[in-house]
């Protein structure tokens, strides 16, 4: 017949500032792994990079010289098997207001 198959959370994690989105991956992992609980992950995914470049000079008169300006968004996915008791404790975690987190029942 058809195995069941176990329900997972997915945590998709982004942020401009890697220290903080590793710190709260790692926050997810132990909370994950004191409850013995299957984790993969953090997974980390492509960085994004965001570049804008502008013209130093407003008027276009001198020599062209630019301003070169750049974003990078830093991209996690950490994979926990679904269990009541452990999604509570991984929500009581403290996330930083630039880290975002998503959060998919898969």
């Amino acid at each position: 017949m058809f195995a069941l198959r176990r329900k997972r959370l997915r945590f998709k994690l982004s942020s401009t500032d890697h220290k903080a989105l590793d710190e709260v991956c790692k926050q997810i992992v132990e909370v994950a792994k004191k409850a013995k609980v299957k984790v993969s992950g953090p997974i980390p995914l492509p960085t994004k990079i965001l570049r804008v470049v502008t013209r130093k000079s407003p008027c276009g008169e001198g020599t062209p010289t630019f301003d070169h300006w750049e974003m990078r968004i830093h991209r996690r996915i950490v994979i926990v098997d679904a269990d009541e008791r452990v999604m509570r404790q991984i929500l009581r975690i403290r996330v930083p207001e630039n880290v975002h987190v998503e959060i998919k029942l898969v």
